[in-house]
């Protein structure tokens, strides 16, 4: 057993490393953007066209999911406020059963907002895809981002490597507490970020031919 501490401290250099760079991609995406991230709703810049991220309506039990809503709400006041004109509700269409952008479009109606206003995106499967294709397929280059806060940074960093001038409104986090397990997900998914971005290349699985938005 005389390759069992090379082995050892293989492993030991390995995680230390991995959490090195958790760290140093999780600190650098959220230098580079905080400043993008706005809340007060009074003060937020007017653009033209806001991206809603995806997310489910229902938790697993069944319940509605207060991510979506809070999303929900936001992109509506802001609207009636008349700081965005249209969306684009990007996010999976896994399913003819599951489809995220759908389920935002019936819930921003429900909201007083005018179908002429929504511009689905049925194929934003990840953060990314639904941050290029805002630019690639939807021809915008400046965009108002609707997510929550631990998300947003993500968002943004991927905005600004695409040069998209981006900025961020925070909907409500839930009000019960967030579970562990959601930021955990979020450390790692911005380590994934950093990498899919410059060293992967990683592309958006689904381009397709450009569309035009009512504006």
């Amino acid at each position: 057993m005389k390759w069992w501490p090379a082995l050892w401290r293989v492993l030991i250099v390995f995680c230390l490393s991995a959490l090195v760079l958790v760290a140093f991609a999780n600190w650098w995406v959220i230098a580079s953007t905080r400043d993008k991230v706005l809340t007060d709703m009074r003060s937020f810049p007017k653009r033209q066209v806001a991206l809603v991220l995806g997310t489910s309506s229902k938790l697993k039990n069944g319940t509605s999911n207060p991510f979506f809503a809070n999303r929900i709400k936001a992109a509506a006041e802001l609207y009636h406020q008349g700081k965005v004109s249209h969306f684009i509700l990007s996010g999976d269409n896994r399913t003819r059963y599951y489809n995220e952008p759908l389920e935002m479009k019936k819930a921003l109606i429900k909201l007083q907002v005018p179908d002429s206003a929504i511009t689905l995106d049925l194929a934003g499967l990840r953060t990314l895809d639904s941050i290029v294709r805002s630019k690639e397929i939807f021809g915008q280059d400046q965009i108002t981002i609707i997510t929550q806060s631990f998300h947003s940074y993500r968002a943004l960093f991927i905005s600004r490597y695409y040069h998209i001038d981006a900025v961020a409104l925070v909907a409500r986090e839930p009000e019960n507490e967030i579970p562990f397990q959601v930021y955990v997900r979020e450390y790692l998914a911005r380590t994934k970020a950093v990498l899919d971005l410059y060293v992967l290349s990683t592309a958006p699985r689904h381009l397709g031919e450009k569309e035009h938005l009512p504006l």
